[in-house]
């Protein structure tokens, strides 16, 4: 499956994307009260089908008539969605899973981003879309491979419109095999350490433009909330976010194909991303260790290389790679030398040949 992202131009017409994805806020909320009773009542989650029905049943009163100007499929992916978080919800507590893990809850129509059409209620003809019988020009960067499976009509905090367009191609980067394999530690100092030495650093794009975030932040605590003023500071500081997010993206997917394309196995560290989150907080958020091992597992799962993480409890860094000897070593030790067969080590390299050694083994 591979999912194409398309920016709509704006457009008189957005007036009804709005209404569209208000309705499906309005379906939404109506469900979850219905989930509720229904858990009071019987004690257990209601089947899909049986929602479905009961809506489709509610669209014929006059006081939900206005449900019919959203399409069908539409409505029943609210419900889909619904029914989706409830399971997960509930194999969460069954399974006695750490972390918090809520059901679903009631959504403000502000806070409601998107809708998802399936076989109808959308044509794709070169530049132009239709959605719901009404043309949207995109901007097109790429023609679409595949059959169109969904098109889920998503609305920004900027206030933009995306299409994404989920097809049935597979994405595939004919990069050659190398025979080559690396094993990678993740610092706060030094992004990412390669097992042959090579260091790779983060641009840390939130630290670049902290002070202008800080001060739209500063500006949009001066303004009275629901201003327009307020709305124009507000849509300028998730503008500066989405480009942040944007720029960080690039730089993850460029080295990710960079790594697939020297390496065939990649070794690297399964973390606790939300105990390191804790623990320094803006700094993890900026080097979004996290998003990047998503974007390195769908490269490589695209160029048949492979990503194996190693246990996050393996003492890779206090193991000597020479002899295998285990030393203890505190934050302040950037090198040392292991007390058995005298190797020298850099703390953070010789983690990464370790890293890489677990993953061949494997």
């Amino acid at each position: 499956m591979l999912t194409y992202r398309f920016k709509l131009y704006k457009s008189k017409n957005d007036k009804y994307l709005e209404a569209y994805n208000n309705i499906a806020c309005e379906i939404w909320n109506h469900c979850i009260a219905l989930e509720r009773r229904y858990y009071r009542l019987f004690g257990k989650h209601q089947n899909k089908y049986a929602l479905m029905k009961h809506l489709t049943k509610l669209k014929r009163l006059p006081k939900y008539a206005h449900w019919k100007k959203l399409n069908s499929q539409a409505i029943q992916n609210v419900v889909e969605r619904i029914d989706r978080s409830y399971k997960a919800f509930f194999d969460h507590v069954k399974q006695k899973k750490g972390g918090r893990k809520s059901p679903p809850h009631f959504c403000k129509k502000k806070n409601y981003k998107s809708f998802t059409l399936k076989q109808t209620g959308y044509v794709i003809d070169g530049n132009s879309a239709y959605i719901m019988g009404r043309r949207y020009k995109l901007f097109k960067s790429r023609n679409i491979e595949g059959a169109i499976k969904t098109v889920t009509v998503k609305k920004m905090p900027t206030g933009d419109w995306y299409l994404c367009v989920t097809t049935d191609h597979e994405a595939k980067r004919n990069y050659a095999r190398t025979g080559n394999s690396v094993g990678m530690d993740f610092g706060f100092k030094d992004f990412l350490v390669l097992s042959d030495s090579v260091k790779i650093q983060s641009p840390e794009y939130l630290k670049q433009s902290l002070s202008e975030l800080k001060r739209l932040s500063r500006n949009l605590s001066l303004k009275t909330e629901g201003s327009r003023n307020y709305e124009k500071v507000k849509r300028q500081l998730a503008k500066l976010h989405e480009h942040i997010a944007s720029q960080r993206r690039d730089f993850f997917f460029k080295l990710a194909n960079d790594l697939c394309r020297k390496y065939d196995i990649i070794g690297i560290e399964d973390l606790s991303l939300k105990g390191m989150q804790a623990l320094w907080g803006r700094k993890e958020s900026d080097l979004a260790y996290g998003e990047f091992v998503q974007i390195l597992e769908y490269v490589a799962a695209s160029a048949d290389k492979k990503v194996v993480k190693i246990d996050r409890w393996a003492p890779s860094t206090k193991t000597c790679s020479e002899c295998g000897c285990r030393v203890e070593l505190s934050l302040k030790d950037r090198t040392w030398i292991c007390p058995h067969c005298g190797a020298v080590h850099d703390r953070d390299v010789n983690a990464a040949i370790n890293i890489r050694n677990l993953a061949l083994a494997a």
